[in-house]
């Protein structure tokens, strides 16, 4: 008996393996601002390598729409939605075991760690080291996010419930979107009245719940369009068909976030105004970067984005956003250069070319491997065609 055809609903995406490499190199490009003391020292340089943190919002955003869409799909098609320990199981088996190698290797090798507790241990191995001032230690100080985006996927099954309800109804996009947007907006009203902290709180899940939402509301629109029930949303495709158009509004919301409105372009604190106004102009970079290749028909554009280079690229993104902060520090201790200082460019070359190389033998050592056992659990031997369908549409998610 032939596998069923997965719904084209759900057909996976592959283009947007480019994205998520889009999103990594951002971030590399900004701790080299930083590293090589450029991010402060130089008036218009600097103001760009400062701002590319944007590619944390491209991983938030992208992570809600792949993420969500199977609950979407189920929604809208009558079928269960996808089981919240399988979901589980596959993300845990996808995030957290080439993370713990991360986690040893950078507090046993990189000296600056070799004052870590047995606290510090714990914390960055649960990836609760977002929830304290200063628990965040040298060449795991990325992995903010991705305790951000772990507390993310344990809230998704709830999330799906709550946002969805039993009925598909088109305007679920609108209330997802809506719903987001207050959490967030909410949290960032409470830091201007100084109920949270601008130091600790930006990191946690609800300063994020825009950028999350944002995804999960193009998914729905998405799942609408390709099973015929969102034609109110069809100028998303329309969009689509645009993309040169879309990445020229991306880089201009980018360009008016290294202006002076989005706060300081050191590791002081922003107003509550400034961040606020930050998270907003890095919601228009990543939606404005994913609608293109999520949208619309296939163009030349999804075709270089789907080529090869970029499927191998979007595999090993993960194991780049890793350990790019490892092979930094790396460039300088063994080169003995003075901190910040070196030229950006050259730096950033080295930091990729490096991490690519750790992040090949992640993919290949750990996350492959791992991968494919967590795709075996749970052992079935009868599965029914929309148990199936649901399985290709969270293997698609893989992040």
């Amino acid at each position: 008996m032939s596998a069923p055809i997965p719904d084209p609903a759900l057909r996976r995406l592959p283009a947007l393996d480019a994205v998520r490499v889009i999103g990594a190199l951002a971030v590399v490009g900004h701790h080299v601002g930083f590293a090589t003391g450029r991010n402060t020292g130089d008036a218009v340089v600097g103001a760009w390598l400062s701002r590319l943190d944007v590619g944390v919002a491209v991983f938030f955003v992208l992570s809600g729409f792949l993420l969500f869409r199977p609950y979407a799909h189920a929604q809208a098609t009558y079928q269960r939605p996808p089981a919240a320990g399988r979901y589980l199981w596959r993300r845990a088996t996808r995030i957290l075991p080439a993370y713990w190698v991360a986690v040893v290797v950078c507090l046993l090798v990189l000296p600056q760690n070799r004052d870590a507790s047995t606290a510090d241990w714990l914390r960055h191995a649960t990836l609760t080291q977002i929830y304290q001032h200063g628990q965040l230690k040298d060449g795991l100080s990325q992995t903010w996010s991705l305790a951000t985006e772990v507390s993310f996927y344990l809230l998704l099954p709830v999330l799906a419930v709550l946002l969805l309800g039993r009925r598909p109804r088109p305007d679920r996009v609108s209330r997802i979107a809506v719903a987001s947007l207050v959490v967030t907006g909410v949290w960032v009203a409470l830091m201007g009245l100084g109920v949270l902290s601008l130091g600790l709180h930006t990191m946690w899940l609800p300063s994020s719940a825009g950028w999350f939402g944002a995804g999960m509301a193009l998914a729905s629109a998405h799942v609408a369009l390709r099973t015929g029930t969102g034609e109110r949303w069809r100028w998303l495709d329309d969009l689509g068909r645009a993309p040169l158009a879309c990445w020229a509004i991306a880089l201009a919301a980018l360009a008016v976030a290294t202006t002076p409105v989005t706060g300081p372009r050191d590791l002081a604190e922003p107003t509550a105004a400034e961040f606020g106004t930050k998270l907003v102009l890095y919601l228009i970079v990543a939606v404005m970067l994913i609608v293109p290749v999520a949208f619309g028909p296939q163009t030349r554009t999804k075709s270089v984005f789907d080529s090869i280079v970029g499927r191998w690229l979007g595999r090993v993104s993960y194991g780049l956003f890793l350990w790019h902060p490892f092979v930094l520090e790396g460039i300088y201790l063994v080169g003995d250069r003075p901190e910040f200082t070196g030229d950006p460019l050259g730096i950033f070359v080295l930091t990729v070319a490096g991490g690519l190389v750790l992040a090949s033998v992640s993919y290949y050592a750990v996350e492959k491997p791992f991968q494919r056992w967590g795709s075996q659990w749970p052992r079935r031997k009868r599965r029914s065609t929309s148990e199936s369908q649901s399985k290709v549409a969270v293997a698609t998610a893989a992040n």
